[in-house]
């Protein structure tokens, strides 16, 4: 390799890798603008293995809108990204996929005595697959892929004596 392919790499090696950040913070954020704006005009979400929906970028994030609500403290730690760069049309480097952990930790509405620990916490895998565009990096596709989840425990009233 060239020292200019070499340098072209680490470019879109760092550009992708601030659109995954961009990403987390849009969805901590409630900034649903942004979060359409990552996206390509035909890009698509799954968030069904975490109880969620699959669609356009737009009508999930009218989805997120509703649901993050719930959740009004939230901190994406999206970590151990591998990056594979890949063709379009014969192109190398107009492609990438990014497989990535994530830890989820949030934070339910309504409760009391302003503790912020979080009582909800949830794990797994996204699978981005991002295009270049005329604008940059987008995103075609998210695929989240829950491994695991803690929610709080159901409360049991006592029994009548």
């Amino acid at each position: 390799m060239t020292q200019r392919v070499e340098l072209a790499t680490v470019m879109d090696r760092l550009a992708v890798d601030g659109l995954i950040t961009d990403y987390a913070v849009a969805v901590d954020d409630g900034d649903w603008e942004a979060y359409r704006g990552l996206f390509t005009s035909d890009g698509r979400a799954d968030y069904r293995s975490a109880g969620g929906i699959e669609g356009d970028a737009k009508e999930v994030a009218e989805w997120l809108t509703q649901t993050m609500e719930l959740f009004p403290m939230r901190q994406h730690l999206i970590v151990n990204r591998q990056v594979r760069f890949g063709p379009l049309e014969h192109d190398t480097g107009d492609t990438a996929q990014v497989r990535a952990d994530y830890v989820n930790p949030m934070r339910f509405a309504g409760h009391d005595g302003g503790d912020t620990t979080p009582d909800f916490v949830c794990g797994g895998r996204y699978d981005f697959a991002l295009v270049r565009t005329d604008s940059g990096w987008r995103l075609r596709s998210v695929v989240v892929d829950e491994k695991w989840r803690r929610a709080p425990q159901a409360r049991q009233e006592p029994a009548a004596t």
